[in-house]
């Protein structure tokens, strides 16, 4: 019976050997706060959310696939090649109230959002 458990290569402590220095933590990437991993993420094609429709998203439980967010774009690039200023976008009863020019999502609606279904300040609307 052997009692010695054996390594093909010998272990090499990592960090300083020497006794009384610090070890060091592993480097990491560099720190990117949450605020703005976010923003990238709503910013994803071009499409900016105000923070009135970010409230909206979030007081309405809307969550958008990045398949969503490319769909918004689109519809706001097709909406920008006819001259719109300000856009109605509808998707999977969803609405969003969108800033051509900026790119910008102003408001955000579900089904009980548009009960009224009224809608102002709008030059035009894209059906997704």
């Amino acid at each position: 019976m052997v009692d010695k458990v054996m390594y093909p290569q010998p272990i090499i402590p990592v960090g300083p050997s020497k006794a009384g220095t610090k070890p060091q933590k592993p480097e990491q990437g560099p720190q990117v706060p949450f605020r703005d991993v976010l923003e990238n993420q709503l910013t994803a094609g071009g499409i900016k959310f105000s923070s009135h429709a970010r409230q909206r998203l979030e007081v309405r439980n809307i969550r958008l696939t990045g398949d969503d967010l490319a769909k918004i774009s689109s519809a706001v690039d097709r909406a920008a090649q006819k001259g719109s200023r300000d856009s109605l976008i509808m998707m999977n009863n969803l609405a969003f109230v969108v800033s051509v020019k900026n790119k910008t999502v102003i408001t955000a609606m579900d089904n009980a959002g548009m009960k009224d279904h009224v809608f102002t300040n709008i030059d035009s609307a894209v059906i997704v």
